[in-house]
């Protein structure tokens, strides 16, 4: 399974090209401006597809080594496109309010993630059925309430690897908690964010569906093929150690014959 990088034509289509009004630009985003049509900045696309491949190169790394990328988009435009292609490649995301301490306290806030995949597990066993219908509605509240909270990220069994963030603008919170943790960002940016917030930036439009959808959707699929990967990597280790196991046992079963001999000459 190669990964597909969008050609020029593409993200043209897809209008990933088109920034924002001059006025409201962010100086640090001139290298990648291609020029200025009807007061609009026009964002120079082989920048965009060569970051693009830069980010989905390291993204497919990460996943490769098994490590975890969350995605993060709560602009309402971008919501369903998160996650529908999080749910897609297997990947953890968060598509409404940014949960407050998830990177900066952790031990904390997977308390809760603990408890909502164990509530589920309880019921998909049957083994909240011995409790009274007050008390499984009681569990049922708790389970949607935790669902709502932590949800996205039930299945984040540790800190993740590296943040995707649709709208740096949008996520300052989450932006300064993976600063703080030292984890790599991967972000779209338009004409009017500071590339320099992010690792690994994406020049592109932040707002129109299309854009969103093609981005998002390449960045998903790094994440597929780095799994891939990772997989393909970790049933070849597997049959190599299998392989040193036979030649340590063979090599003992050798030794061993030598010293019967040994011992017969004797």
């Amino acid at each position: 399974m190669a990964m597909t990088i969008p050609s020029i034509e593409e993200l043209l289509k897809a209008g990933v090209h088109f920034g924002h009004n001059e006025a409201r630009w962010h100086p640090k985003m001139e290298p990648y401006i291609y020029t200025t049509r009807s007061r609009t900045h026009i964002i120079h696309l082989e920048k965009t597809r060569e970051l693009l491949e830069q980010a989905m190169q390291f993204i497919e790394r990460v996943t490769a080594e098994g490590g975890v990328v969350l995605f993060l988009g709560t602009k309402r435009q971008a919501r369903e496109i998160i996650l529908t292609y999080a749910q897609e490649c297997g990947a953890p995301y968060i598509t409404e309010k940014w949960i407050g301490g998830l990177l900066t306290n952790w031990a904390t806030v997977s308390q809760k993630i603990k408890k909502l995949r164990k509530l589920k597990e309880q019921r998909e066993r049957g083994e909240l059925a011995k409790y009274t219908k007050r008390e499984q509605l009681m569990f049922e509240r708790e389970i949607e309430k935790l669902t709502e909270e932590v949800g996205g990220v039930e299945l984040l069994f540790k800190l993740p690897d590296a943040l995707f963030i649709v709208d740096l603008k949008e996520e300052k919170t989450a932006l300064k908690e993976a600063n703080r943790m030292k984890i790599p960002i991967i972000a779209m940016v338009d004409t009017n964010v500071n590339p320099d917030n992010a690792q690994y930036p994406i020049p592109a439009n932040d707002d129109a569906i299309k854009s969103l959808d093609l981005i998002i959707s390449s960045i998903a699929s790094a994440v597929k093929v780095g799994k891939k990967k990772g997989e393909k990597n970790e049933h070849k280790e597997k049959e190599i150690e299998q392989i040193v196991i036979e030649e340590q046992k063979q090599e003992t079963e050798e030794d061993e014959s030598d010293k019967k001999q040994e011992t017969k000459n004797i």
